[in-house]
């Protein structure tokens, strides 16, 4: 083994401990424990846009052993599949890269993995994911049944007076068993993809990127096959039983990432307004606490599916600056 590949090896196997410790730290604190499972796909992020395929490599497999020997190896498969896989996967996707001469385009560029279709595998891995662990921890109708007796106990302990309709309960329980999947789906999208985010600045800040700095409000777009994937989830909610539940991890999932590319399109649309920064803290704080703001942007982001293609110079030909190819 080469002393590059070692130092490689030796920089991922660092980072896989860090993203561990994280997560460790994330049950052992609950009040902090959603940002400290974001942060642990940080590490993986950025060895893997730094340092490339290896490195994340050796972070994830490094983190999911000591996952295994410090707690247990469902906890390990755990953190896997909701962190450290699609960390990984976002990693290898964003290094993508192959001539724009393929897709049609200038021979002296090279053209990279769109993010939209970055984005696009982000939402799918994130949906995967919570199905498998709403399996090994038995998500279903009795759990939300004991779920919700207890939420209600709890409420008839604390207010005497209050007795709630059987119907009403009912209603709750079915409501319940649908809304935490897609809530927990959509907050994972989100909350990775900020990750990736700040991981990919801190790279470019670094001079480690492959990957050109992209202009996030023009590029971030949902691949125009997700709608479809989104509208057989919304249909399949319908259903009832399994089928609802996995409909609902869909339309959380896709629904944060189309909520993404609607404010990315609004920061696009209000560039040079002298009104843009109000407008978007606005815009922001009301979907924080408003459903219907937050269903208007996600219409935005349905109605602007595209593809933008970072293109940079190939190093072995002397061209321009960057551009930006839409598809």
């Amino acid at each position: 083994m080469s002393q590059l590949n070692t130092k490689t090896l030796g920089i991922g196997a660092l980072a896989g401990l860090t993203a561990a410790l994280l997560v460790l730290g994330a049950s052992l604190q609950p009040s902090f424990s959603a940002v400290l499972y974001a942060a642990s796909a940080l590490p993986i992020l950025l060895v893997g846009l730094g340092w490339g395929n290896m490195a994340a490599i050796a972070a994830v497999v490094t983190a999911a052993a000591v996952g295994a020997i410090a707690i247990s190896p469902s906890f390990a498969l755990m953190m896997t599949l909701v962190t450290l896989l699609p960390a990984g996967w976002l990693s290898h996707l964003a290094n993508l890269a192959r001539p724009a001469s393929e897709l049609g385009g200038p021979e002296h560029l090279m053209a990279w993995y769109p993010l939209s279709d970055i984005l696009l595998h982000l939402c799918g891995l994130v949906t995967i994911a919570v199905i498998v662990v709403g399996v090994m921890i038995g998500y279903g109708p009795e759990l939300i049944d004991r779920l919700v007796d207890v939420l209600f106990g709890s409420l008839a302990q604390q207010q005497p007076e209050f007795s709630p309709d059987p119907a009403v309960t009912t209603q709750t329980k079915s409501l319940v068993l649908l809304m935490l999947p897609a809530i927990q789906g959509g907050m994972w999208v989100v909350m990775l993809f900020a990750a990736y985010y700040i991981a990919a600045r801190i790279v470019s800040a670094s001079g480690r990127s492959l990957r050109p700095r992209e202009d996030i409000a023009s590029a971030l777009r949902m691949n125009r096959n997700s709608i479809f994937v989104f509208l057989v989830g919304l249909a399949a909610t319908f259903f009832g039983g399994m089928p609802a539940m996995i409909g609902a991890t869909v339309v959380g999932t896709f629904g944060a990432g189309f909520l993404l590319s609607g404010f990315a399109a609004l920061h696009f649309r209000t560039r040079g307004k002298d009104w843009r920064l109000p407008a978007l803290i606005l815009c922001y704080l009301a979907s924080l606490v408003l459903m219907v703001p937050a269903l208007f942007i996600l219409v935005v982001g349905l109605s602007d599916t595209r593809k933008a293609i970072a293109l940079t110079p190939n190093k072995d030909v002397d061209a321009p600056k960057q551009t930006n190819s839409k598809i």
